[in-house]
C-alpha cells in the first residue's frame, strides 16, 4: 500500500513567500505611507486655518468694538515662526482664545461666547511646521501661516493668494 502524505512543499511555500513579499513591496512603494500621513496632516493644517480664520471673521463682523492686537507675530511653536522673529505666548496661554494665544483676537468678546472652545495646534507643532499669526491693529487685517509637508499639498501654498510661495496663507490681507 501507497501511503501519501498531505501538504505543501518546499518548493511551493517559498515561491508563496516570494510572490507574497513582491507583493508587499509594490503596495508600500505605490502607496507611500509616509506621504500620506504627511498629506493628512497638511489637510489637518488647513481645516484648522479655515475654522480659525471663519471664527476670526465671525468675531470681526459681530464684536462691538473688535480689535486685533498687533504685538506679535505670533507662533505656536517657536521664536523662529514664518513671519521673522515671532513670539511664543506662554505655554498656560498658548491657545487660549481670549487674545492671549498665538491669535491676537479676543474671540471670547464674540456675540454668544468664542466660536472656538481653545486655538489649533499644528500636527507636529515644531520649528518648521507651525502656525503663525500676523495682524495690522488700525485695520484689523490678519494673516495665518502654516508650512505643508507633503508634496501634494505643497501647491497650495503657490495657489492661495499670499506674497510667500513658502507657506500656506489665509486670513484677509495675505501680504506680511
Amino acid at each position: 500500500m501507497k501511503k501519501y502524505s498531505k501538504g505543501f512543499t518546499l518548493i511551493e511555500l517559498l515561491i508563496t513567500i516570494g510572490i507574497l513579499a513582491v507583493l508587499a513591496t509594490v503596495v508600500v512603494l505605490v502607496l507611500n505611507p509616509a506621504q500620506l500621513f504627511a498629506q493628512a496632516r497638511d489637510t489637518q493644517r488647513i481645516a484648522d486655518l479655515g475654522t480659525t480664520r471663519s471664527a476670526i471673521n465671525f468675531y470681526l463682523s459681530t464684536a462691538t468694538g473688535a480689535t486685533i492686537e498687533a504685538n506679535g507675530p505670533f507662533s505656536t511653536a517657536d521664536a523662529t515662526c514664518v513671519f521673522g522673529t515671532c513670539t511664543l505666548p506662554t505655554l498656560a496661554n498658548r491657545y487660549d482664545v481670549d487674545g492671549d494665544g498665538w491669535v491676537a483676537v479676543n474671540l471670547a468678546a464674540t456675540t454668544g461666547g468664542s466660536p472656538l472652545a481653545t486655538l489649533p495646534q499644528d500636527p507636529t507643532n515644531d520649528a518648521t511646521y507651525q502656525y503663525a499669526f500676523e495682524a495690522t491693529t488700525s485695520t484689523l487685517h490678519y494673516e495665518m501661516d502654516a508650512n505643508m509637508e507633503s508634496t501634494k499639498y505643497e501647491a497650495e501654498e503657490d495657489n492661495d493668494g499670499g506674497s510667500s510661495g513658502d507657506y500656506y496663507e489665509i486670513g484677509n490681507l495675505l501680504t506680511y
